[in-house]
């Protein structure tokens, strides 16, 4: 796995370098969740580098919740443990802006062919084989979110096989599927509730939801699923930081 890495006009800062080739090794699977990393001085003589421009790699790694650094003990690969993925992911707080944790119900769990637009937003040929998931999530105990969710089954190709799938999918995506969720994209919109969402959310039809249409997208970069979230916003809040 050794490269040697230099710094050459119109090129990327050594540390970048640094950076894209450990991300490679994320996505390749040569380094799995919960891993070891070698040290920093380790990974600078394999790369012919300062020990000062591996650690500003791992830094923006770890900034990027890519990578954690435990104190006396190294730095280990992000795991999407339950905690990790739901507070990373979902933005839902109570009025007071305190983290909720939702409780998930699958209604259906099914295999199926992409049609155009689900083709488009996960960048995959029409009529590939897809899995469409169906579930309702709760908060304290009340239905408050209708969630559609689709994924490519040469990704997850025996997902809809499994009878229980856990509250938060993105731990299962990195442990058992080796696809881990770096970023998503999300767009926001307020829309009235179908037929089923207000039957599964106890509404009336046409009651206001908040709807949040995301792609998330492994290391690489890849769309790896298309999920929309239709929310019941009445006790809670979308609740983001901006720096």
């Amino acid at each position: 796995m050794a490269r040697q890495l230099a710094a050459l006009p119109g090129f990327k800062p050594l540390y970048q370098q640094v950076k894209d080739l450990l991300v490679e090794r994320l996505i390749g699977g040569y380094w799995r969740p919960g891993a070891l990393l070698p040290s920093e001085i380790q990974l600078a003589g394999e790369l012919g580098v300062s020990q000062g421009t591996v650690r500003k790699a791992l830094d923006e790694m770890t900034a990027e919740n890519l990578l954690v650094r435990r104190q006396g003990r190294g730095t280990f690969v992000a795991e999407h443990d339950q905690e990790h993925a739901l507070f990373h992911f979902f933005k839902l707080t109570d009025r007071g802006g305190e983290p909720l944790v939702p409780e998930s119900r699958v209604l259906r769990c099914s295999p199926g062919q992409a049609r155009k637009d689900e083709a488009q937003r996960l960048n995959i040929e029409t009529e590939e084989a897809v899995t469409r998931i169906t579930r309702v999530r709760s908060i304290q105990g009340r239905p408050a979110i209708f969630e559609r969710i689709l994924l490519p089954c040469r990704l997850f190709p025996d997902l809809h096989e499994r009878r229980d799938l856990p509250n938060t999918l993105y731990t299962l995506f990195a442990l058992d599927y080796g696809v881990t969720v770096g970023r998503a994209e999300e767009r926001l919109r307020a829309v009235p509730a179908g037929s089923e969402a207000a039957r599964q959310l106890g509404l009336e039809r046409d009651h206001p939801l908040l709807e949040i249409d995301r792609v998330a997208r492994a290391l690489d970069g890849r769309p790896v699923e298309w999920r929309i979230s239709l929310c019941d916003t009445g006790d809670t809040a979308y609740s983001i930081t901006l720096a």
